[in-house]
């Protein structure tokens, strides 16, 4: 496992929300992968904090979905099957759309400004290649849109969703050639926001997000089926 991008970092940010972060990003690239489990004292020694701390932390992600605990074996990174992310995807699929269509009605040209400029630091994330900056950059692509949707309670659903939908954006982009094709179809929902066209925005950002989906069930499929192939015990040799 590598150390350093799990390494916390001492900033005003309060230290549990980054430690939180940094923990769900590492589930959400793979760097901890599903099933692995997670000794409190060797998170402790990865991350640069306490105990209390990465148990907090534990405990958040256990009540995302993203964290298992098993009994007389402790928490382990939880396993995202195909029907949850098919779940995952068809309610941000309407609730994103939805979002998108209302921003390019509603928001103010400070809200335009904020989303323009994330969207230029998302394009620079993805010529990047890092999955975390990626994840990260894409976060806060969101996170504006939804904020110039100016609907306060489909912003708090779509929270309950992040943790979720951010492991499910890294394994849509996982799949090789993904990345360009997500930044193509970002540029046709920026492209209809600007024009303050809300019907585009929402056909566009469903269109995005129905292909990412396909992106990630192919992979979570693929990545079920090497397992299952695994588990098989060895065919017997006939005499």
């Amino acid at each position: 496992m590598e150390q350093s991008t799990m390494r916390v970092v001492r900033v005003a940010a309060p230290l549990r929300q980054q430690v939180l972060e940094k923990i769900r990003a590492a589930i959400a690239v793979g760097q901890l992968a599903p099933g692995k489990r997670l000794v409190e004292r060797e998170l402790c020694e990865i991350t640069g904090v306490s105990r209390t701390l990465i148990r907090e932390a534990l405990r958040q992600l256990e009540s995302e979905g993203l964290v298992e605990v098993i009994p007389n074996k402790g928490p382990i990174v939880a396993t995202i099957s195909a029907r949850q992310a098919r779940e995952v995807f068809q309610l941000r699929a309407e609730l994103e759309g939805l979002a998108s269509q209302l921003f390019a009605e509603l928001a103010t040209d400070a809200q335009m400004k904020a989303l323009q400029d994330a969207f230029a630091q998302l394009r620079e994330a993805y010529g990047s290649g890092d999955s975390v900056t990626m994840l990260a950059a894409k976060t806060r692509f969101y996170d504006c849109l939804v904020e110039g949707s100016g609907n306060e309670t489909l912003g708090n659903v779509l929270r309950q969703l992040h943790a979720r939908a951010m492991v499910l954006r890294a394994t849509s982009l996982s799949q090789p050639g993904r990345t360009a094709e997500s930044e193509r179809e970002l540029v046709e929902i920026m492209k209809a926001i600007r024009k303050r066209d809300g019907a585009a925005a929402r056909q566009a950002s469903v269109a995005h997000i129905t292909k990412a989906a396909q992106a990630a069930l192919n992979v979570l499929q693929a990545r079920n089926g090497e397992e299952a192939a695994a588990a098989r015990p060895p065919a017997r040799k006939r005499a």
